[in-house]
């Protein structure tokens, strides 16, 4: 029977699934990592504790799988995006600290292109903006560092997302690539040509040989070597984690979207073959290659969600679990009695691009308690969302059905208040992983199980039972709830 090991190496976590060939996860693993903050606005991840915990992690759940390594029949990647690593060529070894896609000390950089007039030009190569969210300026500011530059300029260093380096170490250096869809969040990536663009690449000033080759979604990346996991693995799939829960929520259609709930929130809209170009301050982007095709998507990202929560609990000590959060609300009745939390920890992504945005809590009086600051944090996620579907209904992308996953998709009173906030049904799977789901079905169709993902997605049961979340309030209630959440949005920028 085929054995698929999806590896799924996210922003606070390096997790592994074994999937069997019906699609069913078997066995996982996870190995969490703390991220560093060396400076205001600043932060890192150490790559080593990137690569070890894939290692652990895939170990580790092919032991649990009962399954011999000689017997998993190809790996699937997916990986948190922008987070930008330079290394040395010969060794594999990083130059520094990975810089996490939260990371906003190239702000400045962004500001002086803003003013130098390059949004425009950014927006019809890449499809993005300036901010320091990708992972043009990130190699920039590394590349400004010591010998940098020089070593560089003499094809001494390699760059990539974590997926080129997780591949990188797998094959001990044989191959140096990545997929479409990580490669359409450096910002260096021409969407339209499918290519490395060479004027943003003279423009960041960014030898051109760091960079790696640009591979489909499904495509052979390289053999993994048997020291990692007992045998040699093929490495068959791979997108990025936002693109893998587009693929694992099955929304291979036009007009399509998931919104994942992690770290951060995501929506992604499938907008086919037309590369949609957005008025309303929402990325283009590449939803998956394959064949040589891409297929193009609207996304919007904001950057504070499921940290959020976790700010409630590591930070100041509101909650003791993830899960309390529900019990909260409900105790609440959902009224933070005039309460708004807006997360911007690292800045405001889209729709406003503000990474000097910090966060706030309004609305306090001596009446306020624990139970409504949690509440309005959980609420700031929802309305963090339906600004992101209006968006999206203001380019001509209109969602009813949405396709939630991640951590927070769990909570009942979220989702509902979702719905609720956003006018739309929000759809919750049988299974939350959708990033992991879908890494394992790029991989599953490099192995020939079907002609395409969604026909792998058909023998997979992708429709499986899903519980559906329908609006229950009317346009006055939810337009009082908006005003009141812009108003705080306001003040916090």
């Amino acid at each position: 029977m085929t054995r698929i090991l999806a590896i799924d190496q996210g922003t606070s976590s390096s997790r592994a699934v074994v999937f069997d060939g019906e699609g069913r996860a078997v066995a996982e693993a996870r190995r969490a990592f703390d991220p560093l903050y060396p400076q205001d606005g600043w932060v890192e991840q150490d790559p080593e504790a990137l690569w070890s915990g894939v290692v652990a992690a895939g170990r580790e759940a092919i032991a649990a799988s009962g399954v011999a390594a000689g017997r998993i029949d190809a790996i699937g990647i997916t990986n948190q995006r922008e987070t930008t690593l330079v290394w040395d060529a010969d060794t594999g070894t990083p130059v520094a600290n990975a810089i996490s896609w939260q990371d906003r000390r190239t702000a400045a950089h962004c500001e002086r292109m803003r003013a130098q007039g390059m949004g425009a030009e950014l927006a019809t190569i890449t499809g993005l903006v300036p901010d320091p969210y990708f992972s043009s300026t990130k190699l920039a500011w590394l590349l400004a560092q010591g010998r940098n530059a020089k070593l560089a300029a003499a094809g001494a260093l390699r760059f990539g997302t974590v997926d080129s380096f997780l591949v990188w170490r797998l094959t001990k250096g044989r191959r140096h690539v990545t997929d479409a869809t990580n490669a359409a969040r450096t910002q260096l990536f021409d969407i339209g040509r499918q290519a490395w663009s060479d004027r943003l690449l003279g423009y960041f000033d960014i030898p051109a040989a760091m960079l790696p080759t640009v591979l489909d979604c499904v495509a052979d990346f390289g053999v993994a070597d048997a020291e990692w996991f007992g045998a040699e693995i093929p490495v068959l799939g791979v997108a990025g984690d936002q693109q893998a829960a587009l693929v694992g929520q099955a929304c291979f259609e036009p007009g399509q979207a998931k919104c994942t709930f992690g770290t951060g929130c995501f929506l992604i809209a499938n907008t086919g073959e037309k590369h949609v170009r957005s008025h309303a301050r929402l990325l283009a982007t590449v939803a998956y290659r394959l064949g040589g095709k891409p297929t193009y998507a609207l996304e919007g990202s904001a950057f504070n969600a499921g940290v959020a929560v976790k700010w409630l609990r590591d930070n100041v000590g509101l909650i003791e679990t993830a899960a309390d959060t529900e019990a909260a609300a409900r105790r609440t009745g959902g009224d933070t009695g005039g309460v708004f939390v807006v997360p911007a920890f690292t800045g405001l992504g889209a729709p406003h691009w503000r990474p000097d945005a910090r966060g706030l809590v309004t609305g306090l009086t001596l009446n306020s308690n624990v139970d409504q600051i949690v509440t309005a944090t959980l609420k700031s996620v929802a309305f963090q969302a339906a600004d992101l579907l209006a968006a999206a209904n203001n380019d001509g992308v209109t969602t009813r059905l949405l396709r939630v996953d991640g951590g927070m998709a769990a909570n009942d009173w979220f989702l509902q208040f979702l719905a609720d906030v956003a006018g739309v049904e929000a759809a919750r799977p049988e299974n939350l992983e959708a990033t992991a789901t879908g890494a394992a079905l790029l991989a599953a169709t490099g192995l020939g199980l079907a002609a395409d993902p969604p026909a792998v997605a058909r023998a997979w049961r992708l429709d499986a039972s899903s519980r559906v979340f329908s609006p229950a309030v009317g346009e006055a209630t939810r337009g009082a709830w908006l005003e009141g959440w812009h108003a705080a949005v306001r003040r916090a920028l």
